[in-house]
């Protein structure tokens, strides 16, 4: 049984943590967190140990892969040592808010021939091969994102400086499904706006934000990201990818809307394809679910990556998760400048 270590046991190390221990052939032997009390309470459900110093909870527990779950000004020193060590890792994203410390973290593990992966879990979504077979099989001119929601009652999170804002922290999930679809961003272009959210404490961070993107294909883009909503009804988020006669409307571990194109496997009436549910309607759409195990997948496909020495299934490891950041990161940068910034790009 391999021994498991997680690093961060807030709201999101305890998502991977539910999905940990419904696996047989690991255990989660060390848990630590600055909150002596959160490693404490996972250590309770694992029969684990608490630390909160991951040092020393990796000299005892010498852990065999580690999910590093911490807010992003955290990376760096915890990705260092564990590659010096021989660690896999399992990082939640963003990566950092600093691209060269980013940089040099591939760097290292790229040397030390690491298997790691990325919370990028919506690549594992039984939505996405019908999204990525549309992109393959179309020329995509046109790329159209929104994610609008509320602010999230983390002190971090409404802190640019410490969060990246909601486009790197929560939007690079969109930002990273348009890569994976639709190719390589060039160039990006950002405009943001302040002054519409009110009621929050310490809040420092753009109510909206709207990129423009060109992409290394020709094709355009836009994406629209704003944490001013009250509620669900203040816009549809969702990404959309454009054809001269189709588009497929994407909707992030929820479905996908296919118009105009003949989607994979069509039938008319309802289709059962086994890992979701797809249904055509009479004005042409198709409709294909999300089964809701993208999270638990990813998961496991790292889980067993360690297990077999083999990463290969991996979507989302360190060095294409750096692309991601590179993106969310020149928008960032364009907002600071006005000036249209260069996607900085990786081999």
């Amino acid at each position: 049984m391999k021994r498991v270590a997680l690093i961060g046991c807030g709201g999101i190390g305890n998502y991977h943590l539910g999905h940990l221990l419904q696996f047989d052939d690991v255990k989660v032997a060390g848990a630590c967190d600055l909150i002596a009390e959160r490693a404490e309470g996972v250590a309770a459900k694992t029969g684990g140990q608490a630390f909160t110093d991951f040092r020393r909870m990796y000299d005892t527990v010498k852990p065999d892969m580690v999910f590093v779950c911490v807010p992003p000004t955290q990376h760096g020193e915890i990705e260092l040592e564990s590659v010096k060590r021989g660690i896999p890792m399992f990082i939640e994203k963003p990566i950092a808010l600093d691209l060269e410390l980013a940089q040099e973290i591939d760097e290292a593990i790229t040397k030390a021939g690491l298997i790691t992966a990325v919370g990028f879990q919506c690549r594992y979504s039984n939505i996405v091969e019908p999204t990525l077979q549309f992109t393959r099989d179309n020329q995509i001119v046109f790329v159209e994102c929104a994610r609008i929601g509320g602010v999230p009652a983390v002190e971090w999170w409404r802190v640019k400086s410490q969060s990246g804002g909601q486009l790197v922290e929560q939007t690079i999930h969109q930002l990273d499904m348009i890569r994976y679809a639709a190719g390589e961003p060039k160039s990006v272009y950002s405009m943001t706006t302040r002054g519409f959210v009110k009621g929050w404490e310490n809040y420092d961070t753009d109510d909206l934000t709207v990129t423009a993107i060109t992409f290394e294909s020709g094709a355009l883009g836009s994406v629209s990201s704003g944490c001013y909503a009250a509620s669900g009804a203040a816009f549809d988020s969702k990404i959309t990818f454009s054809t001269p006669d189709s588009r497929l409307d994407h909707y992030i571990i929820d479905r996908v809307n296919i118009y105009g194109a003949k989607p994979p496997e069509a039938k008319s009436g309802l289709v059962v394809q086994g890992d979701g549910t797809m249904a055509s309607s009479s004005d042409g759409q198709v409709t294909i679910k999300d089964d809701g195990r993208a999270g638990i997948t990813c998961d496991r496909t790292f889980v067993e990556a360690v297990i077999s020495g083999d990463g290969s299934k991996i979507r989302s490891p360190y060095h294409d998760a750096l692309k991601s950041l590179a993106f969310g990161l020149a928008a960032n940068e364009s907002m600071d400048t006005k000036k249209v910034v260069d996607v900085v790009q990786f081999a």
